[in-house]
């Protein structure tokens, strides 16, 4: 693993794999690019692949305040400018990560090759809004562990522990979020809809959704994808945190949708 201070933040970055395209992958709120780890191989066998901590998680530097989706995407533009990726990527994203990688597709066209978006989270619906208020409120007063149990069996749900050792790192690991920078994520997600943006993206994308997934399902995400001009849609039988569920599952229609646009 790697630091670099690039957009005024400090951030943890892995870059792996060799060839002629790079992929970036973004992980979920409250994840790390660890949520990687399982499919990396998959991935990283035909192309560089980049992964990071967003800011906020992780390794990486904290939020001190708010943050907008502007920083995180130009924390994107920042790390392939410092690492001198040049050209365009692909890029693939796991709920507020795939509405992250899709706003740099938008705020930076000329980069964008190709992306996957999984539950992209871009978002609170007006009936949501007051819990993601009410959840940065709880994790700020309480910590993590005041949130957890609510928010896995929503996003990690039984159905899907598939492996009761990988569910209890991945638990783990969830509670090691710093709470403030949790907390401004889930405000940026509350209070600044960008769903909107999806009618801009001009490269190729594939919006997929979790059969298990009960805060993005296929209901909702099919319907977005219908936004994006020339999107494909595709269900898969895994959950919210898809690159961690079911790892196999989702590099294999990240790697196949990259590898048919040239990535």
């Amino acid at each position: 693993m790697n630091w670099i201070e690039v957009n005024g933040v400090g951030l943890r970055y892995d870059l792996t794999g060799s060839g002629a395209s790079t992929l970036v992958l973004v992980h979920e709120m409250g994840g790390t690019l660890d949520s990687w780890d399982q499919g990396l191989g998959g991935l990283n066998n035909s192309r560089r692949v980049l992964r990071f901590d967003t800011r906020g998680a992780g390794l990486s530097e904290k939020i001190q305040g708010t943050v907008s989706w502007d920083d995180m995407a130009d924390d994107i533009k920042g790390l392939l400018d410092a690492l001198n990726i040049q050209g365009k990527v692909g890029l693939a994203g796991i709920a507020v990560g795939g509405a992250i990688a899709m706003h740099f597709a938008v705020r930076y066209p000329d980069r964008a090759g190709a992306l996957v978006l999984h539950g992209p989270a871009t978002g609170a619906a007006p009936d949501r809004r007051q819990a993601s208020l009410d959840r940065a409120a709880s994790v700020e007063a309480g910590g993590m562990r005041s949130v957890v149990e609510t928010s896995l069996a929503a996003s990690y749900p039984p159905v899907v522990r598939h492996n009761q050792a990988v569910f209890e790192a991945f638990r783990a690991r969830w509670l090691g979020n710093d709470p403030q920078s949790f907390a401004a994520i889930n405000r940026m997600l509350a209070n600044n809809d960008i769903t909107g943006e999806l009618s801009k993206v001009a490269c190729p994308a594939l919006l997929t959704a979790g059969r298990h997934d009960s805060l993005r399902p296929p209901s909702a995400i099919e319907p977005m994808s219908k936004q994006v001009p020339g999107a494909e849609f595709l269900e898969l039988n895994t959950g919210h945190f898809a690159s961690v569920q079911t790892p196999g599952t989702m590099a294999q229609a990240i790697h196949y949708f990259m590898h048919g646009n040239g990535i």
